[in-house]
């Protein structure tokens, strides 16, 4: 260590430390603008000069390395008519208008001005009026508000290594840029949006509505982590796959995860939508990258770490076992308490062992990561239905109603639909699972619903050697399945039909003949009254012949059906907390709890997941905890050089191949794509934009947030 003094204060400073980042480490402001921390001193903006031992000449204090018994100050005559005159130069050709900026009340250089008391009225203007470039996706070039301070081209020449913008000299001046007038795309941009980051100013920023999606900074910079309900790290295990390391990669999935594999299977990957690379071509493909890590983890050197508290002695009953409630249970066990999940049904899993279909998910898979939150110290009883809640709680010090919606609607007012033939695809795919005869349909099945459970019922009766028809009443761009199952399942055989509504089953009790329906041109629904008005095309009223119907038109909780379920619900069979009158994590009973689907509706894995991370905080804290379990599972450091890579704009996104239709629905449970290789693994992750990276890079502090040291 070093002892100088600087502006009257006696500092230290390590050796070999620049005068001003040691003054400002101990609270002692200097003024300085193309200085950054990240960044190699240049010295080049001079707003940062002062005088060392009683020199005439001032210096910069970004490239002056401290010495003992140095004596600096910035505030003589010399270091202020410098730093004066180099701010002057600076705001001649800088716009006089800030409050058009999007940089507006955080600029360094407005702040400045504002700290060295330049009137801006006193400006001497020089016109530089070089167009703003928004061509380009995802950052904006405002050039008029260009200082050239460098620090953009340091950070992408220096910092990232992509070597993209440089100084520009045309017919205006200098300023930064892209040499020989090439698009971001063609010049090789990595989109990592250091340069944004480190602009004093508001001359690149984020192009219009990057910015605009989420309230918080750090979500807006990392989109797809943000879109994630239970907010995985994308970005890191995506960087761990594109350096060979699944096992990583998968350690950092399971910070949040319960069920990777799943999700790399049937997530709904929102994380995509919020892919800041869908700007440039295509968004990576998350849920295929996450499927390969987990399939390539061979060590899963994760097992065994994390946390693990004393157990507290209290005991906590968990009902339904689906993702919501295994979460729940898994993180509750960790925290220290007495778990004991209690399930319906005679296997552990909830829908993804009941309900998703074998072609979309493995069931070898699903049970590993159940048998991994069993073998941590989770209880349970299968076959175990719960019909009054508020009797299971004298037993236990809290309990978690996370049952789901396991059970189908019919539509009551369609006439026949009582007929023996005629199910809920909810039990229809239970037994497809569970491999029972399913003889019971016949040979011709009409599934009314075009979601993805109509979808899943269809492909996978398909896969039976059955005759499928799908009918709904959304038009054919409408339906609410994803494209995929619907360009998949009609290559599979089912025969897909949009836009019907429909009049009555007909037939017997005993015996299904058809399914009559006629043509919409338009419908619309009502959802304060549950009512669909619709236009029908006249003249099209048709029989569909069927041995069986198939309804795939909602789901509910079926706590309703219970004489008293224990606690309060609403019409629906949703429990509700008598203070907000909503469903959410806390009932009408203290100590008993709900989430998961059962207080959402339908939904999907990932949120019933993130609902059973979120409600064991609740829980841990009623029981007296601090309801923290969040865990680090693997250390990582990220490189800040990613390096040039020419045409990476174009990178397209890479598919996982698809087994042709004829092969899938002859192999039946048999997934419909094929992993990723190593290769294509390595290829897809590549494209991302990493922009995690840009919060690793410090955030300078304006004058007044040093506490008046000077």
């Amino acid at each position: 260590m070093v002892t100088l003094t600087v502006n009257g204060q006696v500092i230290q400073a390590a050796e070999g430390q620049s005068v001003l980042h040691a003054a400002l480490a101990a609270g002692v402001y200097i003024p300085h603008l193309c200085d950054h921390p990240d960044l190699e001193a240049k010295g080049g903006c001079r707003l940062c000069s002062v005088t060392v031992d009683g020199g005439d000449v001032p210096v910069p204090a970004c490239t002056t390395t401290v010495a003992e018994g140095m004596v600096v100050d910035s505030r003589t005559e010399a270091a202020e008519l410098t730093r004066r005159t180099s701010m002057e130069l600076m705001l001649a050709t800088h716009p006089a208008d800030c409050t058009g900026c999007p940089k507006y009340g955080k600029c360094e250089l407005q702040s400045l001005y504002q700290y060295m008391g330049v009137n801006g009225q006193d400006w001497r203007m020089k016109s530089r009026p070089v167009p703003n470039n928004d061509s380009n996706p995802l950052i904006s070039h405002l050039f008029t508000r260009c200082i050239r301070c460098g620090r953009c081209i340091r950070a992408c020449q220096d910092l990232r290594g992509v070597k993209v913008l440089d100084y520009i000299r045309d017919g205006v001046g200098v300023h930064a840029g892209v040499p020989g007038g090439k698009s971001l795309v063609e010049a090789g941009c990595r989109f990592c949006g250091a340069c944004i980051e480190v602009c004093p100013t508001g001359s690149i920023v984020d192009a219009v509505g990057v910015m605009e999606k989420h309230p918080a900074y750090a979500d807006n910079v990392v989109p797809c982590r943000a879109e994630c309900p239970a907010h995985t790290n994308i970005p890191e295990y995506i960087r761990a796959v594109r350096e060979g390391r699944p096992g990583d990669a998968v350690a950092i999935m399971r910070e949040k995860l319960t069920f990777p594999l799943t999700l790399g299977y049937i997530c709904n990957h929102l994380c995509e939508t919020g892919c800041k690379r869908t700007d440039v071509n295509d968004p990576l493909s998350i849920r295929n990258l996450k499927r390969f890590a987990v399939e390539n983890d061979k060590e899963q050197t994760w097992k065994g770490k994390g946390f693990m508290k004393p157990r507290t002695g209290k005991r906590v009953a968990v009902v339904g076992s689906g993702p919501c409630g295994l979460t729940a249970a898994y993180y509750l066990n960790k925290l220290g308490h007495d778990v004991t999940v209690l399930e319906k049904r005679p296997q552990l899993g909830g829908p993804m062992t009941s309900g998703i279909p074998a072609y979309r998910l493995p069931i070898e898979g699903v049970n590993a990561e159940i048998d991994y939150i069993i073998q941590s110290g989770v209880k349970y009883e299968v076959n175990h239905e719960v019909s009054d809640v508020a009797a299971l709680k004298k037993d236990y010090d809290a309990v978690l109603v996370a049952v789901g919606v396991s059970k189908g609607k019919k539509l009551g007012f369609l006439p026949g639909a009582n007929f023996d033939q005629v199910y809920t695809a909810i039990d229809v795919l239970a037994d497809l699972r569970a491999n029972k005869d399913i003889s019971y349909l016949g040979k011709t099945v009409c599934v009314i619903g075009g979601g993805s459970v109509g979808f899943d019922a269809a492909r996978s009766l398909v896969r039976k050697g059955l005759t499928v028809n799908l009918a709904c009443i959304e038009p054919a761009d409408k339906i609410l399945a994803d494209k995929e199952d619907q360009v998949e399942g009609a290559e599979e055989g089912v025969n897909i039909l949009p836009g019907r509504s429909f009049e009555e089953i007909e037939g017997t009790q005993e015996k299904v003949t058809g399914l009559r329906v006629h043509t919409v041109k338009s419908s619309t629904y009502d959802r304060a009254t549950g009512k669909v008005t619709e236009v029908a095309v006249e003249g099209s009223q048709t029989v569909i012949p069927c041995d069986s119907v198939i309804f795939a038109t909602g789901q509910y909780t079926g706590l309703q059906d219970f004489e008293n379920f224990g606690i309060e619900l609403n019409r629906m069979g949703y429990p509700i907390d008598p203070e907000t009158g909503k469903s959410g994590f806390k009932t009408s009973v203290e100590g008993i709890f709900a989430a998961g689907d059962a207080i959402t509706g339908i939904s999907f894995v990932i949120k019933a997941i993130a609902s059973g991370r979120e409600v064991t905080s609740v829980i841990d804290k009623y029981l007296g905890g601090d309801g923290d379990i969040e865990e680090t599972l693997v250390e990582r450091t990220a490189d800040p050089h990613i390096g040039e890579f020419p045409g990476f704009g174009t990178l397209p996104r890479v598919e996982m191949d698809v087994i042709d239709p004829e092969t899938r629905v002859k192999n039946g449970d048999e997934n419909v794509y094929r992993t990723y290789t190593c290769e294509q693994a390595h290829c897809e992750a590549q494209r991302c934009l990493q922009c995690d990276l840009r919060l690793q890079l410090e955030t300078v502090k304006l004058w007044n947030e040093y506490g008046g040291g000077e």
